[in-house]
């Protein structure tokens, strides 16, 4: 039984599949991409894919793997890369790492933040360049945390995370929006959930941490960056797509917003001659008010895409051999609904039940971990799936085997097996 690997992993990722029993791993051996047609190459006959978020597995990939394939596991949060209609039509389970990123990408997120809400690359160019001849009470101003107004758009685990770094820091207030209302998790912070609309207008510092849905496409665009302050700053680590870019680079150019820092863009990279990369001074395009320093920021700061980037159990090491793991138990467990609880699957049977959006909110809410019905029996015929986490949700995946016969009567209507 083969599993086929599309960028080089870790040894322990490797590891954790090769103490499967009959395990052969396929590896494309390289820091960059798999070249599209090592990909359908490497993955014809594979029982099994371990592929990232750069890896477009459409259905030319799937009919090139053939009947085979019975597992994906992706080494993401987001699984828009992956053709989910085709994949249901073929029985296909598929795994995902959404825990494993949350610290790791909410330390970036507020280090983005920080990084431009106190000017922090724009000064350290200065002092490269020689910029600083003393010290001036008006030079390098920026704006702090303290007694700000902080907007999420997505309080989900990420969200919560930044939420929590940034509560020390002295913020007077969390606002938050998404699909519905979340005041269990919200009452930590005391954070009041709010149209996206009103989110723009009061927010000092906006951050981006949704998922890409087609509700979220485009967003943030010129409606959404006109409502906000000249003064806020816009900072986003959920996904390239969900930002329309060149309403942001309008709006960082005019100086309608002060500064953006961005982790993910699309596409990724950008194009060394993408106009975004041009923002180096936003002083330059406001005109009379370039003397207003307190008022503009001149660089932004980027990172690219390392929200993940830490080199510990719970970065990038750990979500490898979580990816793994997922690939090897749903292959090879006996019990693999205990153990991939992040997993979803789709028959053909049902595929008519699911919209996009569906499926992508049935597959983030938090592995079904808080479930109250944790001993119901989905072989013995339809049950109904209770979860403490909020009504909104429509599964609960801990309670139910991936490969129970069982149908699963869930609120909303929604019939998953």
């Amino acid at each position: 039984m083969s599993v086929f690997v599309t960028r080089r992993i870790p040894a322990e990722g490797l590891r954790v599949l090769s103490q499967a029993s009959g395990c052969r791993v396929q590896q494309w051996d390289s820091e960059e991409p798999v070249p599209r047609s090592e990909l359908l190459a490497g993955v014809a006959g594979a029982r099994g894919l371990l592929c990232l978020l750069s890896d477009r597995i459409d259905r030319e990939v799937l009919d090139a793997a053939g009947p085979g394939l019975k597992v994906i596991s992706t080494l993401s949060v987001g699984f828009d890369h992956l053709a989910l209609d085709e994949i249901k039509k073929r029985g296909i389970r598929v795994g995902y790492t959404p825990d494993v990123l949350t610290d790791a990408t909410a330390e970036l997120t507020v280090a983005l933040l920080l990084s431009a809400c106190r000017r922090l690359p724009e000064a350290a160019e200065q002092v490269r360049s020689g910029g600083w001849t003393t010290w001036k009470p008006l030079w390098m101003c920026g704006h702090g945390l303290s007694d700000s107004t902080v907007g999420i758009i997505g309080l989900g685990r990420i969200g919560q995370a930044v939420a929590r770094r940034l509560k020390p820091f002295g913020v007077r207030k969390f606002l938050y929006t998404g699909s519905g209302p979340k005041p269990e998790s919200a009452a930590e912070f005391g954070a009041e959930f709010v149209p996206l609309t009103r989110l723009a207008q009061e927010s000092d510092f906006v951050v981006v941490t949704c998922a890409l849905t087609p509700a979220t496409q485009g967003m943030c665009n010129k409606e959404f960056f006109g409502r906000m302050k000249k003064t806020s700053v816009f900072v986003n680590t959920s996904r390239g797509a969900v930002v329309n870019q060149e309403d942001l680079y309008d709006a960082l150019a005019s100086g309608q917003i002060a500064a953006a820092g961005l982790d993910v863009t699309t596409p990724e990279p950008l194009p060394t001659d993408h106009p975004l990369l041009s923002l180096k001074n936003c002083g330059e395009c406001l005109g009379g008010v370039r003397p207003l320093l307190s008022r503009c920021w001149d660089r932004e700061p980027w990172s690219p895409s390392v929200g993940w980037a830490p080199e510990h159990r719970t970065g990038r090491s750990g979500v490898f051999r979580w990816a793994a793991g997922q690939c090897r138990e749903l292959l090879w467990g006996k019990n693999s609904s205990n153990k991939c609880r992040n997993c979803f699957n789709f028959p053909e049977s049902r595929r008519d039940k699911l919209s996009f959006s569906t499926l992508h909110s049935v597959c983030r809410i938090r592995g079904g971990t808080r479930c109250t019905n944790e001993k119901a029996n989905p072989s013995s015929g339809p049950v109904q799936a209770r979860c403490s986490v909020g009504s909104r949700h429509t599964r609960c995946q801990k309670s139910f085997p991936l490969f129970g016969s069982g149908l699963q009567s869930l609120p909303g209507g929604v019939l998953l097996s």
